[in-house]
């Protein structure tokens, strides 16, 4: 369970910044304008149909008090509340009824989110993966803010600090791949992914993604955000390596030769699940939003197959429903 930590920091000193912009560890294809019209225009495209999933829930006691082991609630999306030994944590919080900078335009939830503000215990961390608006919603971040404040930290990567200055908010932690920080309920690692970054036209990866490891009272927590598969995911093994629970994408991936680099299919997913050591996983990026190609209900009927096929037991990486509470064990 130790880190080399003099591997981390020279991990650090690589620089992923370059002629202005962030840039992933693996060289990946950059797809502009022209590709994106390619894919939009294709003959005979059409986004798949929307589906509404079932949404529990989630118990107001149990969040409350969850106990003395490790506790998940997916809210939907990449949006998540883990809680363990005090802290509860939210993950990329996404509850707008749209991922996009206006609420009349833009991706529709086809699933509600489990929660609302109103409805979360008391929110110790929040952990952002980039400034995607699937992953950084402005109105969710407000009122999160409004409701609890400074007393509420969150961990952001590199470059988005003066995003949330801009709101009124400065009790964060910025940190660029390989760094970290001692919190007062852990410690926290900024990991790399491979993605992008960018809310408008003008600021194209001008900060970074990332996902993030906590660890907690000895127990390893891996959101990874939203990634394209890598060889970083062998080194995030070797140095972090067993990790006790990872939140892993396995939705938006196709058309493939657009989608790959920056979007995991299932297959990749379960790749990555070995690549660090996980010793449970969750499907996460699915479900919510139609954002991409492939029929909203493949992503898990992809992973149960490439679980068979990679042998790997189906109950180390499971798929939540909406809303449903799991609780893991933690000795």
């Amino acid at each position: 369970m130790s880190i080399d930590r003099d591997k981390l920091a020279e991990l650090a000193q690589v620089p992923n910044f370059y002629k202005g912009h962030y840039r992933n560890i693996t060289v990946t294809p950059s797809h502009g304008a022209f590709d994106f019209l390619k894919w939009q225009l294709a003959p005979g495209k059409r986004f798949p149909a929307g589906r509404r999933y079932p949404v529990k829930h989630p118990d107001a006691q149990s969040l409350a008090a969850p106990g003395d082991q490790p506790q998940l609630t997916w809210i939907g999306h990449s949006s998540f509340l883990f809680q363990f030994a005090d802290c509860n944590i939210l993950t990329d919080p996404v509850f707008s009824e749209r991922a996009s900078p206006f609420q009349f335009a833009g991706p529709k939830r086809c699933t509600a989110a489990a929660m609302q503000v109103e409805d979360l215990p008391i929110i110790d961390l929040v952990l952002v993966s980039h400034d995607h608006y699937d992953h950084l919603d402005e109105a969710t971040i407000k009122a999160l803010h409004r409701r609890f404040g400074d007393s509420l930290h969150f961990c952001v990567p590199q470059g988005l600090a003066k995003w949330f200055h801009k709101r009124g908010i400065h009790n964060l932690t910025e940190l660029n791949w390989w760094q970290s920080a001692q919190l007062d309920s852990g410690e926290i690692f900024c990991v790399p992914a491979q993605h992008f970054s960018g809310r408008g036209p003008f600021d194209k990866n001008a900060s970074v993604w990332c996902g993030w490891i906590f660890e907690i009272n000895g127990y390893r927590f891996y959101f990874a955000g939203d990634t394209g598969y890598g060889d970083v995911f062998k080194t995030i093994g070797e140095l972090f390596a067993p990790i006790d629970l990872a939140l892993l994408p396995i939705g938006a991936y196709d058309p493939q030769w657009f989608m790959a680099p920056v979007h995991v299919a299932p297959e990749d997913a379960v790749q990555i699940h070995k690549d660090v050591g996980a010793r449970q996983s969750v499907g996460m990026h699915w479900g919510a939003f139609v954002l991409t190609d492939e029929p909203m209900d493949e992503p898990p009927a992809r992973l149960q197959k490439a679980l068979q096929q990679q042998k790997v037991e189906e109950h180390t990486f499971r798929v939540m429903e909406h809303g449903e509470t799991l609780q893991f064990t933690h000795e």
